[in-house]
C-alpha cells in the first residue's frame, strides 16, 4: 500500500525552479508512481473475467519508443481482453482542499476502440475482484472508439449516480505520451489540463447535472399577446410597379428562324420556340424592413427552482481510497505512467514537465525512427507480397476453372 507523505525536492529529481520547489514543500501527496522496482508489491491485478479466459496481462516496459528507457509504466499486451488492476492509498477526504489526479497515458497500438482512462474508488474494495460493476467516485481519461468517439471523459458519481460531463473535452490521438490532469476546488469550480495546457474549465453546478438547475423558466408565464417576434415586414411604402403583372415569363426567341426544309401541310405551321424572359422578375414581393415593434424571441422569465437545494459539499469525496485501471481493449498497447495524486496543482504540474516534459523530443524522435523503419520495411516486402498475389490470382484462375468443369459435369449427368 502506498503511504501518505510530504513531498520532498528529491522526489523531483532535481527540479531547480525556485517557484516550484515552493509547491513541493507545501503539497499533500496521497500517491505518486512512477512504477519503478517493487510496483507489483503496491498494486493488486484483478481476477475478474479471469474464468472466462478474457484477463489481460499488464507488461512493466517504457514501451517501444520512448524518452528514457528507464521510465518505465505498464502497459496492455493482449488483444480483445478486458484490464483491471488496483493500487490502495491512505483513505482521505478533500474537504477544504484541491483534488488533483494526474496521470501520463501513451496508445501505441494506433488505438482505434478502447480507452485510456483511470478511475478513484472510495471505501473498501476487494481489489481482487475489481471490475466493470465496482462503483467508482471520478473516471477520468480518454476514451477513443472509430469516428465518433474521441474525448476525455471526466465522470462524477454523486448519490450514487454516475454523472458524465455535458462539455466535449477532445483527447489526444495520436501513439505518443500525453498527461491527463483533472483539477477539483472547494469552490467547486474544476480545470481539464492536458500536456499542463488546459483545456476545459468550469462549475460542479453548470457542467454536471449532480443537482436540480437553481432556476427554472416560469411554467405559469405565458407570451403577451401583442409581443411581436417578427424582426422584418414588409415595407409598407413598397408598391408594384404599374404593368409588372403583364411582363411574360416566357418569350419567342427573337433569334430562332423557320427550318428551310419545313414543310407547312406535312409537319404543321411553324412556332418560334420560347425562351425565358431575362425582364421577367418572378412574383412581386413588397421589399423588406426592420419591423420598429420588434421585441425579440420570446423567453420566459426565470424563477427559484423549488426543487433546487444546494449541497456546499457538492465537490467532497470523503473517503478516496483507491485508484484503479478498468478497460476493455481491442487493441493492446496503452501505457500508462506517473500517476499523481495530491492537493496541489502546481506540483503536478512540476511533476508532468520532470516526466513527460524532459522526455517528451526525444520520444518523438524515437517514434519518428521507428516509423522510418516500418515504412522501409513494408516497402522491401511489397515486390514480394506483389508476386504472392498473382501466384493467388493463377490459382484462383486455375479453381475457377475446376468449379467450370465440375459444373459442366454436373450438367451433363442431368442430362443423363
Amino acid at each position: 500500500m502506498a503511504t501518505q507523505r510530504r513531498a520532498n525536492p528529491s522526489s523531483l529529481h532535481l527540479i531547480t525552479v525556485f517557484s516550484l520547489l515552493v509547491a513541493v514543500v507545501s503539497a499533500e501527496v496521497f500517491l505518486e508512481e512512477s512504477f519503478n522496482d517493487g510496483w507489483e508489491s503496491r498494486w493488486v491485478k484483478s481476477e475478474w473475467k479471469k474464468d472466462e479466459n478474457m484477463a489481460g496481462e499488464w507488461n512493466h516496459t517504457s514501451g517501444k519508443w520512448n524518452g528514457d528507457a528507464n521510465d518505465k509504466g505498464i502497459q496492455t499486451s493482449e488483444d480483445y481482453r478486458f484490464y483491471a488492476i488496483s493500487a490502495e492509498f491512505p483513505e482521505f477526504s478533500n474537504k477544504g482542499k484541491n483534488l488533483v489526479f494526474q496521470f501520463s497515458v501513451k496508445h501505441e497500438q494506433k488505438l482505434d476502440c478502447g480507452g485510456g482512462y483511470m478511475k478513484l474508488l472510495s471505501g473498501d474494495v476487494d481489489q481482487k475482484k475489481f471490475g466493470g460493476d465496482t462503483p467508482y467516485s471520478i473516471m477520468f481519461g480518454p476514451d477513443i472508439c472509430g469516428y465518433s468517439t474521441k474525448k476525455v471523459h471526466a465522470i462524477l458519481t454523486y448519490n450514487d449516480t454516475n454523472h458524465l460531463i455535458k462539455k466535449e473535452v477532445p483527447c489526444e490521438t495520436d501513439q505518443l505520451t500525453h498527461v491527463y490532469t483533472f483539477i477539483l476546488r472547494p469552490d467547486a469550480t474544476y480545470s481539464i489540463l492536458i500536456d499542463n495546457v488546459e483545456k476545459q474549465s468550469g462549475s460542479l453546478y453548470s457542467d454536471w447535472d449532480l443537482l436540480p438547475p437553481k432556476t427554472i423558466k416560469d411554467p405559469s408565464a405565458k407570451k403577451p399577446e401583442d409581443w411581436d417576434e417578427k424582426e422584418f415586414i414588409d415595407d409598407p411604402e413598397d408598391k408594384k410597379p404599374e404593368g409588372y403583372d403583364d411582363i411574360p415569363e416566357e418569350i419567342t426567341d427573337p433569334d430562332a428562324k423557320k427550318p428551310e426544309d419545313w414543310d407547312d401541310q406535312e409537319d404543321g405551321e411553324w412556332t418560334a420556340p420560347t425562351i425565358p424572359n431575362p425582364e421577367y422578375k418572378g412574383p412581386w414581393k413588397p421589399k423588406k424592413i426592420k419591423n420598429p415593434n420588434y421585441k425579440g424571441k420570446w423567453k420566459a422569465p426565470l424563477i427559484d427552482n423549488p426543487d433546487f437545494k444546494d449541497d456546499p459539499d457538492l465537490y467532497v469525496f470523503p473517503n478516496l481510497k483507491y485508484v484503479g485501471v478498468e478497460l476493455w481493449q481491442v487493441k493492446s498497447g496503452t501505457l500508462f505512467d506517473n500517476i499523481v495524486i495530491c492537493d496541489d496543482p502546481e506540483y503536478a504540474k512540476a511533476i508532468a514537465e520532470e516526466t513527460w516534459g524532459k522526455q517528451k523530443d526525444a520520444e518523438k524522435a524515437a517514434f519518428e525512427e521507428a516509423e522510418k523503419k516500418r515504412e522501409e520495411e513494408e516497402s522491401k516486402a511489397a515486390p514480394a507480397d506483389s508476386d504472392a498475389e498473382e501466384d493467388d490470382d493463377a490459382d484462383d484462375d486455375a479453381d475457377d476453372a475446376d468449379d467450370k468443369l465440375e459444373s459442366k459435369d454436373d450438367e451433363a449427368h442431368d442430362e443423363l
